[in-house]
């Protein structure tokens, strides 16, 4: 079972590896097609973080 506070973390490894195997080699995802758009990665960190604090606080 995940700690308060774990999920936040763990939401921002996973996002990062994505991150870093964009930079890589480009997933190919709709919206992920070349290098350069790994920043969209990071907005997509952000809400998922967010969203996932604020539900936290709420239970």
């Amino acid at each position: 079972m995940l700690v308060k506070g774990d999920m936040t973390k763990f939401l921002a490894l996973v996002i990062v590896g994505f991150m870093v195997i964009q930079l890589i080699k480009p997933l190919g995802w709709p919206g992920l097609k070349r290098r350069g758009d790994f920043w969209k990665l990071a907005l997509l960190a952000m809400a998922a973080i967010s969203l996932a604090a604020v539900l936290g606080h709420l239970t």
